[in-house]
């Protein structure tokens, strides 16, 4: 039976259960606002506890305890006041300003406070007790005074920069974050990595409530950004590392693992665009939710397939979204105007949104999180990944098959149909793939090339298509000037043949099917003239049977009248001579008496 709801209405139920869901009762959360960091911590962070937020220079440690704060105030109703120990409010204004982030506007209403302390180094002298009950009555001035629920201290090495004791430090850094819990206030404290631990000092994780660590990773000249919460006391989190984005709108982290195959599948099914391959997936096309990969060598249509796919799709009214790691969206659209198809048009009205980007460009992780924010921001029901493969020049066989993994189960997660092509290298088998994704999707469309008579033409098949009865034939596939053609190709004594060979054995079938019927119909002008030669001699033995039976019935009917005038004769004469009475001989006395002698 088809979907009863379609692939929108479903992300928007989704995002209301998202937002209706109640957690079991346990450790109260604080939600972050961001994207992805919710859903890892599974709510937020601890409320009313303090978090460690530590990595090394540039991972953007200050912006992740800035957006907790602006979050909160935007969209929870929590002021917040951030301690800042190397940066003015006017640079850290200046810094977040790119991520859309008002500060002043939010200072003027009263829903942040920045302060900086400035601390020198060289002005500090370590003598008697060190005590943080100055900073304690600063800080509670500032969240007094707005009445603020959420605290960023950046950073706590500034903090205790001047202190060399590590018994005295910790002893502060336990009252700080008891102060902190005592108030009841949720906060992000940033720290720098040391060399063998999580913190500068060591001791900031082990008294931290929770830990997020941050660092940035270069894999063969690509840069990766990375999240892990290391430690989140009274409450389960994802363990694994989580890349993350800076961008114009904040930071935005991805959670990449996928743990339960739980994805809905639809019966919907959806025109391929191509009216001879909709027949071979029964006529109907593919499931509407379902990942299908078109695998070839270089120039065997791949992209051809794709573009007719999205025009058909967008031609419904659907939004279509294309990757392409080959060609920018401009080359795309030039050429597929050569086979009649105008996808321009498409991207005028808003149905077709194009993303462009050499796989060098980012890491892995970073291109998966890429295809997550546009996918999140333009809500097609179609994807188009042209070629999978390229991701290849940013990770591994085994890194690249990873991230295709989690994309297709975030896609199936939201229902969106996935075309996605492969390039197969000259020296792979043809039923193969170079990151063996084959298995991970729903069907599987080959295109190969067919070398005959001194030409190279491309063939169609279906490898596999599940829950799909499809078609078994190898079908020649054309590229013409009103778009892709599928043919049948000839299959002979001579084997199958294509293009050329084709069609010249198909003129010599023709010719010979003209000869053959010309020969029928030779035959069948004979065989009529037969049958009325014979016709006209069976006519004329029936006239002459017509005729030897008249004469045989005159013959027979004269006898007859002979025979009756015989008897009508010798009835008359036996009467004559008595013969009615005893017409057997009698026999004299005399004789008889004559015979006893």
């Amino acid at each position: 039976m088809p979907c009863l709801v379609s692939p929108y209405e479903m992300r928007a139920a989704e995002a209301k259960m998202k937002k209706t869901v109640t957690l079991p009762v346990g450790l109260p959360k604080c939600p972050t606002g961001i994207q992805g960091l919710d859903q890892i911590t599974l709510g937020g962070l601890p409320r009313g506890r303090p978090t460690l937020v530590c990595g090394g220079a540039g991972c953007g440690k200050t912006l992740l305890g800035m957006e907790f704060l602006v979050r909160g105030a935007t969209e929870f109703g929590e002021p917040g006041v951030c301690l800042s120990f190397e940066e003015t409010a006017e640079e850290l204004a200046s810094n977040v300003a790119s991520l859309g982030f008002d500060l002043p506007d939010l200072i003027k209403r009263k829903k942040l406070v920045i302060d900086h302390v400035y601390l020198d180094r060289t002005l500090m002298e370590e003598t008697g007790e060190y005590d943080l009950e100055a900073l304690f009555v600063r800080l509670g001035h500032a969240v007094d005074s707005i009445g603020a629920k959420r605290v960023l201290l950046d950073s706590v090495e500034a903090l205790f920069a001047g202190l060399d004791n590590e018994s005295v430090l910790r002893s502060e850094l336990r009252r700080l974050f008891r102060w902190l819990k005592d108030r009841n206030l949720t906060a992000v404290v940033t720290g720098e990595r040391g060399q063998s631990t999580l913190s500068k000092h060591g001791l900031e994780e082990y008294i931290s409530d929770c830990v997020i660590l941050l660092d940035h990773q270069v894999t063969e000249t690509v840069l990766t950004r990375r999240l892990r919460v290391v430690k989140y006391r009274g409450s389960t989190h994802g363990m694994n590392e989580y890349p993350f984005l800076i961008e114009h709108d904040g930071i935005s982290v991805l959670p990449v693992t996928s743990m339960y195959l739980n994805h809905v599948a639809c019966n919907e099914r959806v025109s391929t665009g191509i009216p001879a391959l909709d027949t071979m997936f029964g006529g109907k096309g593919y499931f509407r939710g379902s990942s299908i990969l078109i695998s070839g060598t270089a120039g065997t249509g791949k992209t051809s397939l794709t573009a007719h796919f999205v025009d058909a799709a967008c031609a419904r009214g659907e939004k279509c979204v294309f990757f392409s790691f080959e060609e920018s969206a401009d080359q795309m659209v030039r050429n597929m105007r050569s086979i009649g198809i105008d996808l321009a048009r498409w991207v005028d009205k808003g149905l077709l949104y194009f993303h462009a980007v050499r796989p060098t460009t980012f890491g892995l992780e970073m291109h998966l999180v890429k295809i997550h924010k546009v996918i999140d921001q333009v809500k097609p029901s179609i994807v188009v990944v042209d070629p999978v493969t390229g991701l290849l020049h940013a990770g591994t066989e085994s890194e690249t098959r990873s991230i295709l993994l989690r994309l297709v189960d975030y896609l199936k997660d939201k229902q969106i149909t996935a075309l996605i092509t492969t390039l197969t290298g000259g020296a792979i088998a043809q039923e193969q793939t170079e990151i063996d994704i084959s298995s991970l999707v729903d069907a599987w469309l080959l295109l190969r090339d067919i070398e005959s008579g001194g030409e190279r033409n491309r063939g169609l098949y279906i490898l596999k298509a599940r829950g799909v009865a499809h078609s078994n034939q190898i079908r020649e596939f054309v590229l013409t000037d009103h778009g892709v053609e599928l043919r049948e190709v000839y299959l002979g004594e001579a084997g199958m043949l294509t293009g050329s060979a084709r069609v010249n054995q198909e003129a010599k079938d023709a010719s010979a099917a003209i000869l053959a019927r010309q020969e029928i119909e030779r035959n069948q002008l004979l065989l009529e003239r037969k049958r009325v030669v014979l016709n006209a001699q069976i006519a004329g033995l029936q006239l002459n049977l017509e005729t030897d039976e008249q004469d045989a019935q005159q013959r027979i009917a004269q006898e007859k009248l002979k025979i009756a005038k015989w008897e009508q004769d010798r009835g008359e004469m036996a009467k004559s001579r008595f013969a009615d009475h005893d017409p057997s001989p009698r026999i004299s006395g005399g004789a008889a008496r004559g015979g006893r002698k």
